[in-house]
């Protein structure tokens, strides 16, 4: 597995882990009444489980796992690659952080960065994604 993938497999079972505890905090508090504004938090728990677990999980295999070009980068442009990685975590981060300071247009803002991110990689991939029958 190539290092790149790596980075955004395991940092997809880190936002697994994290999401998976925050979602069941949700559920306790929903009966034991731990916390009055838990659910001020489920926005980042949802956040945390679709881009940072599992959207992150599927572009870590898929940059494993796509045909490989031919030429120096077989991958496509890994710095590219790696900067999709960051806007990525940079947008989970700021929809995690207006989940506890709900400050305006930073939702906005967050989404548009994550946004970039996925496009970013699609455009690095995209000359991967080709038929068997094509060469």
């Amino acid at each position: 597995m190539p290092r790149l993938s790596a980075w955004f497999v395991r940092t997809s079972l880190i936002y697994l882990a994290i999401g998976f505890t925050l979602g069941a905090f949700l559920l306790a508090n929903k009966g034991l009444r731990l916390y009055p504004q838990a659910w001020t938090l489920l926005p980042a728990h949802i956040e945390m489980l679709l881009m940072g677990w599992f959207v992150q999980l599927a572009i870590g295999v898929a940059f494993w796992i796509l045909p490989r070009l031919s030429g120096a980068q077989p991958r496509g442009n890994e710095r590219l690659t790696r900067f999709a990685f960051w806007l990525i975590n940079i947008g989970i981060g700021m929809v995690v952080i207006d989940a506890f300071v709900s400050a305006p247009g930073l939702l906005l803002a967050a989404r548009l960065v994550e946004l970039v991110g996925v496009l970013v990689f699609i455009l690095v991939a995209w000359k991967r994604v080709k038929s068997f029958s094509s060469k």
